[in-house]
């Protein structure tokens, strides 16, 4: 009779444990399928939306950021969107909070882990890798592979070195502490000898090779990131006197890098003019920070565009419009503006604005049957 008893009670402990482990698996299998969502077939009707977005470190300098940056994806359409400042704080992926927040807004979205720059999607990324990995806070490409019905595209999010800031020296500031000079240096040459002390051109020659390499393969190729360095294409004859520039026509070094291979600013393919279309991203007259969070040269005119989408041509890439993102204003000698240079086109957040830059929103058509 007690072997009897002994044996339902092992027999209970048996079931008892096996249920327990039964459930912690589908928990576990459950949380799995949260962070990596189901692999649908999403909608796409050739018009491909690509946002270029500082967030800020993580949305973390604005009450409300996280939530704003999730907000702003959804209310420019985004499809793909480079991210700059990815810190996982808390060792919390942002990938995987980003994917998990669209989930519970009803949409699908893919991202997988990284530092420093990052990449959302609306389709599926195939692979992801880092041509340039962030190492001493020198700035990080993320590159991944994308399918769009069909169509491969290879796109890279770049987070350039914030060092050596040379834009600064015009305008009477040091691009590596930030501080002000006595007089501005109007050098050029000099200009660009400090500008190379960033790794801003080692990060842009690795990725013009892997881009080419991408290129011979039939994939379309796209570019979107914080480059913390102007283009020659904003500091021309034209502009010389404007922003600051105090006379000085600069051919910054990345752009010209990228245009010399063949790649295009999206934004002044669209805007060729850079005096009635400046298209400024730094500073943004965030209203729901205090301005002294948003000053780095308080009695210059420091604003410019350094946020930026680029794409090799193909003909299967044409590219339909370009506005800049964020609130309207600007900073300027330390002062909020509420109104913005020239006919720079914008669109308006719908609440809070998660960052200290503007963004830029990019529509192209995907001609898939078309060859390139």
């Amino acid at each position: 009779m007690r072997k009897l008893f002994l044996y339902y009670i092992a027999l209970f402990f048996f079931v008892f444990t096996l249920g327990c482990n039964s459930y912690s698996q589908e928990k576990e299998m459950a949380l799995t399928e949260q962070e990596t969502p189901k692999e649908t077939k999403p909608y796409f009707d050739g018009t491909l939306k690509v946002l270029q977005l500082n967030i800020w470190q993580e949305g973390t300098e604005v009450a409300g950021g996280f939530d704003a940056i999730v907000d702003e994806v959804i209310h420019t359409g985004a499809d793909i969107v480079a991210l700059s400042e990815v810190r996982n704080y808390d060792d919390k992926s942002l990938a995987t909070r980003l994917v998990n927040a669209m989930a519970e807004k009803g949409l699908v979205y893919y991202s997988k882990q990284s530092q420093d720059s990052g990449i959302l999607s609306r389709f599926p990324i195939i692979s992801q890798t880092a041509p340039y990995p962030p190492e001493n806070d020198h700035g990080s490409i993320t590159k991944a592979i994308i399918n769009i019905a069909g169509t491969t595209v290879a796109f890279y999010s770049a987070h350039l070195d914030y060092t050596h800031y040379e834009c600064y020296l015009p305008r009477g500031y040091s691009g590596v502490t930030w501080k002000k000079l006595p007089p501005p240096i109007l050098d050029v040459d000099k200009i660009l000898e400090q500008n190379l002390g960033s790794e801003r051109d080692e990060a842009i020659a690795i990725f013009v090779a892997d881009a080419k390499k991408e290129h011979k393969k039939g994939n379309l190729v796209l570019l979107g990131g914080d480059f913390n360095e102007p283009s020659h294409l904003d500091w021309t004859k034209a502009t010389k006197d404007r922003f600051d520039h105090h006379g000085t026509v600069v051919p910054w070094n990345n752009s010209i890098t990228l245009q010399e291979n063949g790649f295009m600013d999206a934004y002044r393919v669209k805007y060729p003019d850079p005096v009635e279309y400046p298209g400024i991203t730094w500073p943004a007259n965030n209203i729901q920070v205090i301005l002294s969070k948003l000053l780095w040269a308080k009695d210059a005119d420091e604003r410019d565009r350094i946020d930026f989408i680029y794409y090799h041509p193909d003909a299967r890439l044409v590219l339909q419009d370009i506005v800049i993102v964020g609130r309207e204003g600007c900073i300027v000698n330390g002062e909020r503006i509420d109104t913005n240079p020239d006919r720079e086109k914008f669109l308006q957040p719908e609440g809070i604005w998660p960052s200290d830059h503007k963004g830029v929103l990019a529509i192209f058509e995907i001609k898939s049957n078309t060859m390139s």
